[in-house]
């Protein structure tokens, strides 16, 4: 009988859990715990998506093995991996995607900040009723638009257990944003928890995964810092409030592992550039609950797009962006290699990776 929970547990033996905790990733093609493990490990499938272009395209939403965390879990994949394939397409043209459900249960796939028919949008209850299983919607609609956006199931907690991709339009003309190269870095956060699990818990309270609580001697130091009667007038105004200073944070790292292109932190996602070249580094924020601070240092961060809009250019150290949201930047690397950090804003835990000359650096 087959368990609908996207995260339940998957037996296997010893050496091939051994070989899914080095890989971190998605088994696209888990077969009989029989088969040989170089089977498995040929499935494998995280770190930089795989590219699709064209007009006509084909996804696939089906459950695959993945294992993050030393634990193994069913996750939502499109055409078996974590991110889902980027999507290259070109403003003006046409495009046919079907979208095939092997679930056993309702999927849909929104298509984040594209302008198109509402009949497309991809919100079921909306737009329409949704991909049944065993079902093939197909989805077609016209570029209007250039940029960096992403897509995403809007099905439950799909998105939450890997249910997203970038979406790349190319302009239809020359980009006046001039680079080298690039490389897109989609950033989430992942639970080993069923979702609703974790949503029933936050009902019931709101701060239950916030291990940053005020404490007695944080009181005290109020005291010191002013007086007994502004220290207890502070603790009632956030009590009236029903939240504290450090309620940051519906998720932190308690419950949730934080990713770079599905690659865990120790996993660490690599990204190449040549000496010389300007690197264009598209940032998708395609996590369920967090905001990520996104810095690289001793490497500055030139923002020439927000959201699939290109702005001002404009120099920082660091920005922070939230669930949903894009920042295209560029870089110019001098050193060997840099390390990409983003921090969840409560500090409880990171995702990084590594931009480099070489693979072994």
């Amino acid at each position: 009988m087959r368990n609908n929970n996207p995260l339940h547990q998957v037996s296997t033996p010893r050496r091939r859990f051994v070989q899914g905790l080095a890989a971190g990733g998605v088994l696209a093609a888990f077969p009989s715990v029989l088969h040989a493990a170089s089977s498995l490990l040929a499935g494998t499938s995280t770190g930089t998506a795989p590219e699709l272009s064209g007009e006509v395209i084909d996804l696939v939403i089906d459950e695959s093995p993945v294992n993050f965390t030393g634990v193994v879990r069913m996750a939502t994949t499109i055409n078996g991996s974590i991110p889902a394939p980027t999507l290259r397409l070109r403003e003006g043209d046409d495009v046919t995607i079907r979208v095939t459900n092997k679930l056993s249960v309702p999927s849909s796939i929104h298509w984040h900040g594209i302008i198109l028919p509402y009949q497309m949008d991809g919100v079921p209850g909306i737009s329409f009723k949704g991909i049944m299983p065993g079902e093939t919607f197909v989805y077609k609609f016209k570029l209007q638009q250039s940029g960096t956006y992403w897509y995403h199931s809007h099905s439950g907690f799909q998105e939450m257990t890997g249910m997203y991709g970038a979406l790349i339009i190319e302009p239809r003309e020359k980009d006046i944003i001039s680079a080298d190269n690039e490389h897109v870095i989609q950033l989430s956060d992942w639970t080993d928890d069923d979702p609703m699990d974790l949503f029933r818990k936050l009902k019931v309270q709101s701060d239950v995964f916030n291990f940053n609580q005020p404490t007695v001697p944080e009181f005290f130091d109020d005291i010191s810092n002013s007086s007994v009667s502004n220290a207890l007038q502070r603790r009632e105004m956030w009590n009236k409030m029903r939240m504290n200073p450090t309620d940051l944070a519906d998720l932190s790292a308690s419950a949730m592992t934080f990713l770079m292109n599905g690659c865990a932190p120790l996993t660490n996602w690599r990204g190449m550039f040549k000496a010389g070249e300007k690197v264009r580094l598209r940032f998708i924020n395609g996590s369920s609950n967090t905001f990520f601070d996104v810095r690289i240092p001793e490497l500055k961060l030139t923002v020439v797009q927000a959201d699939g809009q290109n702005v001002e250019p404009v120099t920082v150290d660091e920005f922070r962006f939230g669930p949903g949201e894009t920042y295209d930047v560029l870089v110019e690397p001098k050193n060997d290699a840099y390390t990409i950090f983003a921090q969840s804003m409560d500090r409880s835990g990171y995702a990084k990776g590594t931009l480099s000359m070489a693979p072994n650096v």
